[in-house]
């Protein structure tokens, strides 16, 4: 491989803003603000709006859209008051 031309891959720490989860990975991104890890690295810090920690589908607290009925469902119940029939 040719030196120079490749960006700088090292180990970065990323933290989820919802909860705080931390953990570290090796990635390219750049960042100006770092943060010092308990075992004294310094790392550089990405903040993350979500994460597997805290993402529904991840978490299992993801509603499911099949038990609230179907659209043609939801439509009849919303006007079933104006007398249209099925």
């Amino acid at each position: 491989m040719k030196d120079g031309i490749h960006p700088n891959y090292r180990e970065v720490c990323f933290v989820d803003q919802s909860n705080g989860f931390k953990f570290v990975t090796r990635s390219t991104l750049n960042s100006k603000e770092t943060v010092t890890m308990e075992d004294g690295r310094v790392l550089p810090f990405v903040k993350l709006e979500t994460t597997s920690e805290s993402h529904p589908f991840y978490t299992g607290t993801q509603k499911s859209i099949d038990s609230l009925g179907g659209r043609v469902e939801k439509f009849r119940n919303k006007f079933a008051r104006l007398g249209i029939n099925k």
